[in-house]
């Protein structure tokens, strides 16, 4: 479970701002469960945990279970939405040194070292490849998947097709003509889900399950979260009140939203929540920048100009109470740090002093700051959160006055790459980029 505070933003945002812009919230949250607002066409993510059904659920399991008996690694091919959330679930989820199944993610970059390496790799283990693109022509997973396809057949012949899952668009798209040519076991991407909002279909939950994590608990916090969230009151629903918060202080002037954790596991729920954010509001020279920290590591890099540069950001903590966990400071006879005023302290209770301590500096300096508490990390956890930051952001978007369930502006530099690489079809495009 999740809890909003936002005592620390009311020196920028009063109880009375907020409170006189309810109807703006209460408007943009009725477009959304009303499906009368821009994208509406892409919003089966908003009552997906509450439909889902236990045989999808179970044919995920199924498949990660095989995925698992036959291979040692699973390489994940996806960008973007296709990968982050995954990604970010088995960051939060897993221990830090796990050494049991192990999923890779590639297709994310075109990095030809980064490539060649992975392939290198792979050569002595036994994988199977896991391909999410709705098109299945985005131009970096479908280099990696021609060359692990082509890895995949070196090592097991006709037997490679087995090892290869496909998750892209349920009828059309050039990896749905793949599995009708060549029988691979394929799951469907929603074709009124977005790539960012998709981590609660098989795009996110076939990895997940595959790393061992339990997806039917994952799912159980999205269905929670998505009947509180649907159907509380402006007054008791975190999701609205957190919605209205970011656009009253984008309102006043601040451009940035730094997304804060002092828990390293949450590192990539931050990259998650970056693309959610950007690619959901970042329209018509409109929208907060997203950003994110790991605190305290990042106070000794950039915490100087959090306290003392620009004022163009506020904060969102993603504060975890209680930890998995914890280690008690003993005293040491000598003393020689100088440490012993911790003693008998928990390492926990020491970095829920400094974040607080960092809260109170940077809202003094004038950097308001939001507080989400997650009561611990687990999978229920994970995708109640998830949830939260969907119905959010939809929400955000609507009360900005943006369409947050499209992204136009990502297609313009592939157009231009396309011209540039010589496809097809891009032969004005080529001529014209010439001459710059």
């Amino acid at each position: 479970m999740i809890k909003l505070d936002y005592r620390y933003v009311l020196d920028a945002i009063t109880q009375k701002d907020i409170d006189s812009s309810k109807e703006r919230a209460m408007a943009a949250f009725d477009m959304l469960m009303n499906k009368t607002g821009k994208g509406n066409q892409y919003l089966g993510w908003v009552d997906l945990p509450i439909e889902s059904t236990t045989k999808e659920i179970e044919q995920i399991i199924e498949a990660a279970n095989k995925i698992r008996k036959e291979s040692d690694v699973l390489v994940v091919i996806g960008i973007g939405g296709s990968y982050l959330g995954a990604k970010a679930a088995l960051d939060m989820l897993k221990s830090y040194y796990h050494n049991d199944f192990e999923v890779i993610f590639v297709g994310n970059t075109l990095s030809s070292t980064f490539t060649q390496e992975t392939l290198e790799y792979l050569k002595n283990r036994d994988f199977s490849v896991n391909v999410i693109s709705k098109s299945g022509t985005t131009t970096e997973p479908a280099i990696a998947f021609r060359l692990l396809k082509e890895l995949l057949e070196e090592k097991y012949g006709s037997e490679a097709k087995n090892r290869i899952y496909i998750t892209t668009d349920p009828v059309t798209g050039v990896l749905r003509k793949q599995v009708e040519t060549e029988g691979y076991t394929s799951f469907t991407v929603p074709a009124n889900v977005g790539g960012r909002y998709s981590v609660l279909t098989a795009v996110g939950l076939l990895p997940i399950a595959c790393s061992g994590i339990d997806i039917k608990e994952i799912m159980a916090g999205a269905k929670d979260a998505a009947i509180h969230y649907q159907k509380a009151s402006f007054e008791n629903n975190d999701a609205i009140i957190y919605a209205l918060l970011r656009n009253l202080l984008y309102d006043d002037g601040k451009l940035v939203e730094v997304f804060v954790s002092y828990e390293p596991k949450l590192d990539f729920l931050s990259e998650w929540l970056k693309q959610l954010f950007a690619e959901s509001e970042g329209k018509d020279h409109k929208g907060l920048y997203p950003s994110a920290l790991i605190y305290t590591t990042s106070l000794h890099s950039v915490g100087q100009y959090i306290q003392d540069g620009s004022r163009v950001m506020f904060e969102t903590v993603l504060n975890v109470i209680n930890p998995e966990k914890d280690i008690i400071i003993k005293a040491d006879k000598e003393n020689l740090d100088g440490l012993n005023y911790l003693s008998d302290k928990s390492l926990n209770y020491v970095n829920q002093q400094s974040m607080y301590g960092t809260i109170m500096a940077h809202v003094a300096g004038g950097v308001p700051n939001i507080l989400l508490n997650i009561d611990k990390i687990s999978p229920y956890n994970f995708g109640y959160l998830v949830y939260f930051f969907m119905f959010t952001c939809g929400i955000s978007g609507y009360i900005l006055g943006v369409n947050p369930f499209d992204q136009e502006g990502v297609e313009a530099y592939k157009r231009n790459m396309f011209a540039l690489l010589g496809k097809e079809g891009y032969e004005d495009l080529r001529e014209k980029l010439k001459g710059k």
